[in-house]
């Protein structure tokens, strides 16, 4: 891929991440400057009620309107802040990663690397899974049962360290506002025949705030969720066939 010839958007969905989302605008810019010349950096802020508005409006005023802000009143969801970041990405590529720097999004170039003129989709996987150790049992579980229920193909379904032709969603429509987007997403991806590419990347430790998934009642609720899924996206389709 001739990275002179590319545009690149890359979007942060930001939910209560004021301690850590300032790193990952600056290292963005830093980062796409090496890629292309042609890319924006947008911040999708989920109805936060910490410090984060307030950092992105100053990172505003530092990079001169080069940073798009979004800004959702109320909290939409992990996956409402990726449909608006999906559908407000002007360039030929997008990629995402969260906003709360347990990925290094320098090594956005990684995948950049083995993005091929075949290849639609570069998807990260954890090298190594820096988390508690409860939350890295839950994790591993999570994974094997996507994988079996919905035919997964690729090795970390919630590796949210992603590089996409932003075609894709001319065939692919996206529609959960919760966390099963990842797998609606990849699922649907799969199933319209897009070629998918994958590389590893480094983990961290949470640095700042605490996970929005990792409790009972919405492990419950996504559990309820990835089952809704699986009769609309396997069995009633299994069925129609």
């Amino acid at each position: 891929m001739d990275n002179k010839k590319i545009s690149m958007s890359v979007f942060f969905p930001c939910y209560n991440d004021a301690g850590t989302i300032a790193t990952m605008v600056v290292l963005a810019f830093k980062t796409l400057a090496e890629i292309c010349e042609d890319n924006e950096v947008i911040v999708i802020d989920d109805g936060s009620n910490d410090a984060s508005r307030d950092v992105l409006k100053e990172l505003k005023l530092v990079y001169n309107g080069r940073l798009k802000v979004i800004l959702h009143e109320k909290n939409r969801g992990y996956g409402g802040a990726l449909r608006t970041g999906f559908a407000n990405a002007s360039k030929e590529f997008i990629f995402y990663t969260d906003g709360d720097a347990q990925y290094d999004v320098r090594e956005l170039k990684r995948l950049v690397s083995v993005m091929d003129d075949d290849v639609d989709i570069v998807n990260g996987f954890k090298i190594a899974r820096r988390d508690p150790c409860l939350r890295i049992l839950i994790g591993k579980l999570y994974n094997i049962i996507i994988k079996i229920m919905f035919n997964i193909k690729i090795k970390d379904v919630d590796c949210d360290f992603r590089l996409m032709r932003r075609k894709v969603f001319e065939k692919v429509r996206l529609e959960y506002d919760s966390g099963v987007i990842c797998v609606e997403m990849i699922k649907k991806l799969q199933a319209a025949g897009f070629k998918f590419r994958e590389t590893g990347v480094s983990h961290y430790f949470r640095a700042y705030g605490k996970s929005q998934f990792f409790n009972f009642k919405r492990i419950f609720k996504v559990g309820c969720n990835v089952l809704v899924l699986w009769w609309k996206l396997v069995i009633r389709k299994s069925g129609r066939n």
